[in-house]
């Protein structure tokens, strides 16, 4: 059975959801769910510019598994947002580290304000995309190039994939178990987590 790498970004500041949410779909997610062969087809990691323990939103320290420097080529990489974006959107080495990671991963999704670090770096230029409601008006005018998208959970643009505030990065990420592994996988992933949102392909 194929197996996919997933990471996640993470930078002081992130907000805990946003990487905590995708986090947990693509963990908990398996084929034959519930049974003793079941089988967990993503591995996820967390990653930091320099691997070093970081500070997220509201003091919670979370360890990252990799440094940009030795971490592997991954399937699907997710880019949170929260304040730390404002901080990071000038870090010259972050935005160098996601374009390169562009170039090699299969699928680019982003959370909230992680957005505009892909904006940014080009890679919306010509693309729909979504944010958090309330940065959705800043998007817009510091990205005019971008058709930015509101009162949606997720926007597919094939490769990458951006999702509004928070939460909706669960969505985002429970869409992505079923354009990789088919709805029904998505299904029991959103069961298994007894969560309803709006996932559907």
């Amino acid at each position: 059975m194929e197996n996919y790498k997933v990471g996640i970004l993470l930078f002081n500041d992130v907000e805990v959801l946003d990487f905590a949410g995708p986090f947990e779909v693509f963990a908990v997610t398996a084929l034959n769910w519930g049974q003793e062969n079941a089988y967990h087809p993503f591995q996820v990691s967390t990653i930091s510019e320099n691997g070093a323990l970081i500070t997220a939103r509201n003091g919670l320290k979370v360890t990252p598994d990799y440094s940009f420097a030795d971490a592997p080529v991954f399937d699907v990489l997710v880019i949170p947002g929260g304040m730390g974006t404002r901080h990071e959107i000038h870090n010259k080495a972050l935005l160098a580290w996601i374009k390169q990671q562009s170039g090699q991963v299969k699928w680019m999704t982003s959370v909230c304000t992680g957005a505009f670090l892909l904006a940014e770096i080009g890679l919306l230029d010509g693309k729909r995309a979504t944010t958090h409601w309330a940065s959705i008006e800043r998007m817009r005018t510091q990205f005019p190039q971008t058709t930015v998208v509101e009162n949606v959970k997720f926007v597919d643009e094939g490769d990458i994939v951006t999702s509004a505030g928070i939460s909706a990065g669960i969505e985002m990420s429970l869409h992505m178990v079923g354009r990789i592994l088919g709805i029904q996988a998505a299904r029991n992933t959103a069961r298994a987590m007894e969560y309803d949102g709006q996932f559907e392909l």
